[in-house]
């Protein structure tokens, strides 16, 4: 990890994100097949010859897509949320190379026209660099892919739907008018097969990927070590002398007092003066013994000067003031 980077965690919001990408999975699987439900009504509305049936229909068909809506706009949010702070991690990876900055997490899911190259190159970028690979996983291009059908095939089909709707009578009054709106919502369930199938596939894909670049990068936060000299306080990195936590100072070991060596005894049967005679050890330092006496000249008593030069230094006047060069110079 690069000391002083911020990271972000990742593991709460990964697992929204999952939740909610699979919760909007579900409630479009049941949008997608309500026109089986509709089918039903409007033969029943046939038979019975009432139009109220129809309505209810209709009305039941919006309470389906009302929660669809509302998770598939949770799940984009979060998911925004999430893809600027696993790309923002990657500037704490030491060996990370992203291609887009953090600013491009967001403003790619939200520029138009960019946010049909952007968010996958920002996506592909975090899976390298999270879970250390030389090429982007096929993952990231199934996931992509899907998505691209998905949107692309749910907005044609939802513009089929509403043509088509158009055209029916209001108030029909034969069999007929009612065999029209069976046969729409018959058209309506074949033209959500494609769409349903690449909702499934994006989910599918998005999920396994979100769950591995997650674990990925809270497993390097949670054993990060500073990848070079980090500030005092980064985990790793050593505890200056004073702060909470530093070890105690140990005592520096005083040196040995060093112990005279013991004077060799004289062998056995020689005498103390007849010692220095005997031949020393190999390695040994001769002593001077006491039996033989090195003779030291008296030093000279050290005596006052002289009267004459006594008498020549008093005579000698100090140097005036303000001379040139102060004392230094007398």
């Amino acid at each position: 990890m690069a000391p002083g980077v911020p990271t972000y965690p990742v593991g709460g919001l990964g697992r929204a994100v999952v939740a909610a990408v699979a919760a909007t999975a579900v409630l479009y699987t049941l949008v997608a097949f309500y026109p089986a439900v509709g089918a039903v009504l409007a033969r029943r509305a046939a038979e019975a010859q009432d139009t109220d049936v129809l309505l209810g229909a209709v009305l039941l068909e919006v309470l389906f897509i009302l929660p669809f809506g509302a998770a598939y706009l949770t799940a984009a949010v979060l998911m925004i949320i999430w893809t600027w702070r696993s790309r923002k991690n990657l500037d704490a990876f030491p060996g990370a190379l992203p291609q887009l900055g953090p600013g491009w997490a967001i403003a790619g899911w939200l520029v138009p026209l960019a946010n049909f190259v952007v968010p996958v190159r920002v996506v592909a970028g975090i899976a390298r660099d999270s879970l250390w690979r030389a090429r982007t996983p096929v993952l990231v291009g199934v996931w992509w892919a899907a998505w691209l059908v998905f949107s692309l095939g749910e907005r044609i089909a939802s513009w089929n739907d509403s043509r088509e709707y158009e055209r029916l009578p209001e108030h029909p009054f034969n069999d007929i008018g009612y065999q029209a709106y069976v046969g729409f919502y018959q058209d309506a369930l074949v033209r959500n097969l494609v769409p349903l199938a690449a909702c499934l596939t994006t989910a599918a894909s998005l999920i396994v990927l979100v769950r591995r670049i997650t674990a990925a990068q809270q497993a390097r936060i949670a054993l990060a070590v500073p990848a070079w000299p980090a500030p005092p306080g980064w985990p790793g990195a050593p505890v200056p002398y004073g702060w909470p936590g530093a070890p105690a100072p140990q005592p520096a070991a005083s040196p040995a007092a060093e112990t005279p060596p013991a004077a060799a005894a004289p062998p056995a049967g020689v005498s103390p003066s007849v010692a220095p005679a005997v031949a020393p050890v190999a390695g040994a330092v001769p002593s001077v013994s006491a039996a033989s006496p090195v003779a030291v000249s008296p030093e000279p008593p050290v005596t006052g000067p002289s009267p004459q030069v006594a008498g020549a230094l008093s005579a000698v006047s100090p140097p005036a003031a303000g001379a040139a060069g102060g004392t230094i110079g007398a």
